[in-house]
């Protein structure tokens, strides 16, 4: 069986997407965040950076949300929701997959935790203002992406594990003054990918904040 350790609305939204693209058996174990729970003793023994998701598959203990839907992909391949090893369009999954989380994601989280990289309130307020107009640079570039082709999807015509990642990371901008939902092409994305009964099920089972995206 597989677990998924998540909280709603957090990057675990990402393989909970993928998982129900896939069909498969699955149970979700909700970490209360609420009352740290991602920093606990037990929690720390699944992930020792205390980030959430972590999956557990079988004997396997695996984080990290780019690894985790790469697993997923790889171990599902009749779903083929990866494109084949070895082609070109494996390597353009693979770019975009990593640009989300080492690149976007990265600068999402300066974001949302500025005082982590600063000393105090001054330092915080500008390191956000400096994460939020750099964001909106990286969606530019996607938003530039999903133009340059006539597929739904990030990669194209067929849909990817990546589509999930993208999804997360652009809703997660939907506070801001110029939120992903506002630029031309990712817009019509994102209401695709609400119309997927996939992400209908997750947000029907995580109930995240409104807006959703």
């Amino acid at each position: 069986m597989i677990h998924l350790h998540y909280y709603p609305g957090n990057a675990s939204m990402a393989p909970h997407i993928l998982l129900e693209e896939l069909g498969v058996p699955f149970e979700l174990v909700r970490v209360d965040r609420e009352h740290a729970a991602h920093k606990s003793p037990e929690y720390l023994k699944l992930n020792p950076n205390g980030l959430i998701p972590v999956l557990q598959d079988g004997d396997l203990v695996l984080y990290e949300t780019a690894a985790i839907l790469l697993h997923l992909a790889d171990t599902h391949p009749d779903a083929v929701l990866a494109p084949g090893v070895g082609t070109p369009e494996r390597a353009e999954f693979y770019k975009w997959l990593v640009w989300m989380t080492n690149t976007l994601q990265a600068m999402l989280i300066h974001y949302f935790y500025p005082d982590r990289m600063a000393d105090d309130a001054a330092g915080a307020a500008a390191v956000k203002a400096h994460a939020e107009a750099a964001i909106g640079r990286m969606l530019d570039q996607l938003d530039t992406h999903l133009g340059s082709h006539e597929g739904p999807w990030l990669l194209g015509t067929d849909y990817s594990a990546a589509d999930a990642l993208a999804f997360v990371l652009c809703r997660w901008t939907r506070g801001f003054g110029r939120p992903a939902r506002s630029l031309p092409h990712i817009g019509p994305y994102l209401q695709r990918m609400l119309a997927r009964p996939a992400v209908q099920k997750v947000f029907a089972t995580e109930q995240p904040a409104m807006p959703h995206v």
